[in-house]
């Protein structure tokens, strides 16, 4: 076997974090997941309905490159009524095979070889590989939970070379499920104009939100004309395996965009799409009765895990929390394989989501309230033991 065969840049790569970790979990009976980011909601019936009648109809073709007018038609509506954003159907909004593939073309468009995107940690897996797949350099900037795991305008000034690019954003965000003010990102925004900075604004999450409305990065004065506007159906809708996103931009970076995506995935979904076009004509209370749900079970694991001693950060949406374990002298990754092993309880190392959150687990509270109380129950003792472990090492000394 000629090991040249593979390119470097992709041998280089590491793997997952999340999917490394999580084959693990397969094939083990009586584990209770806290990590993988899905909604435990299958479908609401009307879309998925929808989506059988069209392939009942015999409507299995492709569809333009830019996905099914219908859809971006209804995007567009639905981003102006409720947001005051308008996008030309046309010119101006893509349909893609879920927000990964929207990310990876939206770097693919913009980059040039050797050029920078600033992307705050914790960060979701997959941001700095599809840079450097790109030719690009992904710039990590760390934040702390001193500053509620958000990137300030200071650091993001420090970041700032003649090489940046652009800004890749999330929020809320994966791993901690914190979000920004308007004040926040309008500060954020004044650095980004300075600099002439594409802001590539991932906002998967921005339906799932609690404590305050969503301010979409292309509302901020000036914004749109430099902004990526990244969403999909996904996790409001809980349709991941549908696979359906979808990016707004300015018409030139959408036009590069979609050549890229017409040389390589060709086209979404038509069953796909269709159940889109249902999801936003009837699932608005859908929606809001999965989001009251996540709510209830934040609520619940939040203090949970204040109470046991693993301090974390309130979400303000998403469905995450990024608790600290500093507590318990592990790693991120001892932690997890032991609570998986001793317990049965699988959370994601906090390691996966930047070097320098080796303290932290993220834990996702996508499944059922009874599934949250178990495991709940088993991290305390867990906890128990590992305390009274540590103290009896303590004393030993």
């Amino acid at each position: 076997m000629n090991d040249n065969f593979v390119a470097k840049k992709v041998k280089n790569l590491a793997p997952s974090g999340i999917r490394a970790f999580f084959e693990l979990v397969l094939g083990m009976d009586d584990v209770i997941s806290l990590g993988v980011g899905e909604p435990d909601f299958i479908t609401p019936w009307r879309i998925r309905e929808t989506g059988i009648f069209s392939l009942e109809q015999g409507l299995t073709s492709y569809t333009s490159n830019k996905g099914l007018y219908k859809l971006r038609l209804q995007i567009s509506k639905f981003l102006s009524r409720k947001f005051g954003l308008d996008y030309c159907a046309d010119q101006e909004i893509l349909i893609t095979v879920g927000v990964s593939e929207a990310l990876d073309l939206a770097v693919r468009a913009i980059l040039n070889q050797g050029e920078e995107i600033i992307i705050p940690q914790p960060c979701y897996v997959s941001y700095g590989p599809v840079v450097e797949l790109a030719g690009g350099v992904p710039i990590f900037v760390p934040t702390t939970e001193e500053n509620g795991f958000k990137i300030n305008p200071k650091q993001l000034e420090s970041a700032c070379t003649k090489k940046t690019k652009g800004l890749l954003l999330n929020y809320p965000c994966n791993p901690t499920g914190v979000s920004y003010t308007k004040k926040e990102l309008e500060a954020i925004n004044r650095v980004c104009k300075k600099h002439n900075l594409v802001v590539i604004s991932d906002e998967i999450y921005g339906d799932l939100t609690y404590n305050h409305p969503h301010i979409p990065y292309p509302m901020l004065k000036g914004a749109k004309e430099y902004t990526i506007y990244l969403n999909g159906f996904s996790k409001a809708y809980a349709m991941t395996g549908w696979r359906i996103g979808y990016a707004c931009g300015p018409e030139n970076i959408i036009s590069a965009m979609t050549k890229i995506h017409q040389y390589t995935m060709l086209c979404a979904s038509i069953i796909s799409q269709i159940a889109a076009c249902e999801a936003l004509h009837s699932g608005k209370r859908d929606v809001a009765r999965m989001k009251q749900e996540y709510n209830l079970r934040k609520n619940f694991i939040f203090s949970s895990f204040n109470e046991l001693g693993l301090k974390c950060i309130e979400p303000h949406g998403a469905f995450y929390v990024f608790p600290s374990i500093e507590q318990t002298g592990l790693s991120s990754l001892e932690f997890a394989n032991r609570l998986l092993a001793e317990h049965k309880v699988a959370v994601v190392p906090g390691v996966a989501f930047g070097q320098d959150y080796d303290n932290y687990v993220r834990v996702s509270y996508a499944t059922n309230y009874s599934q949250l109380k178990e495991a709940i129950k088993r991290i305390k003792i867990f906890m128990r033991d590992i305390l009274k472990r540590n103290r009896f090492e303590y004393n030993k000394k």
